[in-house]
C-alpha cells in the first residue's frame, strides 16, 4: 500500500490553504467578526434570552463564507460531478485527508468544528438521496439543498432511547386519505439538530416488524411545517449555542412519496448517513487532536517556569510521545479504512464489511481528541484552562462526539460483532457464527 498522499491531492491542500488564506481569514477579521473565535466565541455565538439558539449574526457569516467558498468552487467537492463536484474529491480518501488538515489549522471560520461548518462541504444528506431517494426525491431536494433552500434534520434517537434505534417508540401506520396512501406517524424525537432552520425532518418510525428487530423501521422525509409535527424545547449543552430540539409526533401524515428507501428498510437509509460522517468526523478529529499536540510543543519549548523550558521535562514529554504516536497510528487506519470504502458501491456493502473499521476509527479518534485538548489544558497550565486559549472550547465540542456519533460503548459493541460473529455475523477469527445479539 502506497502511504503517500497523491501528488493531486496535495496540490489542492495547497491551493486551499491559499483561498483560506486570501478570502475566508479576512473575513473572519473584517469589523469584529473574530468575536465568534476567540475568548468570546461562546457568548457571541448564543442567543441566551431565545432558548440558547445560535444567534443570526453568526449563522449569516458562516453562510457568508459558505458561499465564498462555492464560488472558488471548493464547498461541492465530494458531490457527484452533476452537482457540482469533483471526481477525486468525491472519494472518502480525499475527505479524511482534507477534514485532518483543515482541523489540524485549528478554530477559524475555515473549518467550525462545533456547527459542522467547513469550506469544503459535508453532504451526508445527499448520500442519502443519493443512494435510496426517487428521481422525483433527488430532482426535488438535492438542487434546493445545494441552495440552501432544503435543510433536513436526522430523527433517530427519542427521549427513552439513543443508540439503539430497534426499541424507537415512534410508529406509523398507513392511513389513505383523499384516495392517496400514505403514513399517520406517531412519537417523539430528541437531539434534531438543526431544527430552528430546517425544511424538513427525516423521522425514522417502526411500521412493521417486532421490538428490537432490524426489519421494520422506515425513513420518512416530513416538511417541517405538517401539523403535529411540534418542537416541545430546545436542550442546552456543554458546547453552547445549541441547535438540538426535542420534537412531538402527533398523527402526523405523509404520502407513500415521502418515504426514503423502501419500506421497513429504514436503517440502512440511517447506515448510509453514518458511515461517511463517522469516517469523515473521525478525521477532523484526528486533526484537532494533531493541533492540540503541536500547541502543546510549541508553549513547551517556549516557557521556561524555572529557568529551562517545560519541554525538558519528561513529566511533559511522555504523555505527549503517547499521544503523537496514537495519532500515527490512527492515521493510517482512517485512511486504510477510507480507501476501502471507496472501493465499495454501495453503504449497504460497507456495512457488511468495513463497519467495524469505520466505528474502530470513530470512536478511538473522538477518545483520543479529548485525550489531547486535556493535556494542551494541562500543560498550558492556566493559561490553557482560559478561554483565550482553544483547548476548552475543542475539549467541550469533541467530548459531544463519544456521544452522539453512536457513543462509545455502541460502536465497541459494533467491533465485537464482528470479532466474536455476534448478530449473526461470522466471526473475523474461526468464522463461526454467534448466537448472542446486539
Amino acid at each position: 500500500m502506497n502511504f503517500s498522499i497523491p501528488p493531486d491531492l496535495q496540490q489542492y491542500l495547497a491551493d486551499l490553504d491559499t483561498f483560506i488564506d486570501e478570502k475566508i481569514t479576512p473575513l473572519q477579521h473584517k469589523d469584529d467578526n473574530n468575536r465568534f473565535f476567540d475568548h468570546r466565541r461562546e457568548h457571541a455565538r448564543t442567543d441566551w434570552a431565545n432558548n440558547g439558539l445560535p444567534r443570526p449574526d453568526w449563522e449569516a457569516l458562516l453562510a457568508q463564507s459558505l458561499s465564498l467558498s462555492d464560488e472558488a468552487g471548493f464547498y461541492r467537492l465530494c458531490l457527484p460531478t452533476q452537482y457540482g463536484g469533483q471526481n477525486a474529491g468525491g472519494s472518502n480518501l480525499w475527505m479524511a485527508v482534507i477534514r485532518e488538515h483543515l482541523a489540524a489549522k485549528g478554530l477559524g471560520l475555515f473549518n467550525d468544528l462545533q456547527t459542522e461548518h467547513s469550506v469544503v462541504g459535508n453532504f451526508p444528506d445527499v448520500v442519502m438521496l443519493i443512494h435510496f431517494g426517487t428521481e422525483a426525491q433527488k430532482t426535488m431536494f438535492i438542487p434546493a439543498r445545494l441552495r440552501g433552500e432544503f435543510r433536513m434534520t436526522f430523527g433517530l434517537s427519542e427521549p427513552g432511547h439513543g443508540s439503539d434505534a430497534t426499541h424507537m417508540g415512534t410508529r406509523g401506520r398507513p392511513e389513505e386519505r383523499g384516495g392517496v396512501k400514505g403514513w399517520v406517524l406517531n412519537g417523539c424525537k430528541k437531539w434534531q439538530t438543526g431544527m430552528h432552520r430546517a425544511t424538513h425532518c427525516c423521522i425514522f418510525a417502526r411500521t412493521g416488524g417486532k421490538e428490537g428487530e432490524v426489519v421494520g423501521i422506515s425513513c420518512f422525509v416530513v416538511p417541517r411545517d405538517t401539523d403535529g409535527l411540534e418542537v416541545e424545547s430546545y436542550e442546552w449543552t456543554l458546547n453552547m449555542p445549541t441547535d438540538h430540539a426535542t420534537v412531538s409526533i402527533t398523527n402526523v401524515w405523509v404520502p407513500e412519496s415521502y418515504l426514503l428507501g423502501r419500506i421497513h428498510h429504514g436503517l440502512s437509509v440511517a447506515q448510509a448517513f453514518v458511515h461517511e460522517n463517522r469516517i469523515r468526523q473521525a478525521a477532523s478529529s484526528l486533526g484537532a487532536a494533531t493541533y492540540c499536540i503541536q500547541q502543546s510543543v510549541i508553549y513547551a519549548n517556549t516557557r521556561s517556569p524555572f529557568g529551562k523550558p517545560l519541554s525538558h521535562n519528561q513529566g511533559i514529554q511522555f504523555p505527549l510521545v503517547e499521544l503523537a504516536t496514537q495519532c500515527e497510528m490512527l492515521r493510517q487506519l482512517i485512511r486504510k479504512t477510507a480507501v476501502e470504502m471507496d472501493a465499495m458501491a454501495h453503504p449497504d456493502e460497507i456495512e457488511k464489511r468495513l463497519g467495524d473499521k469505520v466505528s474502530m476509527c470513530n470512536y478511538y479518534a473522538n477518545r483520543l481528541c479529548t485525550q489531547a485538548a486535556d493535556r494542551a489544558i494541562q500543560i498550558h497550565g492556566g493559561n490553557g484552562y482560559s478561554r483565550h486559549y482553544p483547548f476548552e472550547h475543542i475539549w467541550r465540542h469533541h467530548r459531544r462526539y463519544r456521544i452522539t456519533e453512536g457513543s462509545e460503548e455502541i460502536q465497541m459493541r459494533k467491533v465485537a460483532a464482528y470479532l466474536f460473529g455476534f448478530g449473526g455475523r461470522k466471526s473475523l477469527v474461526d468464522g463461526t457464527v454467534g448466537e448472542a445479539k446486539l
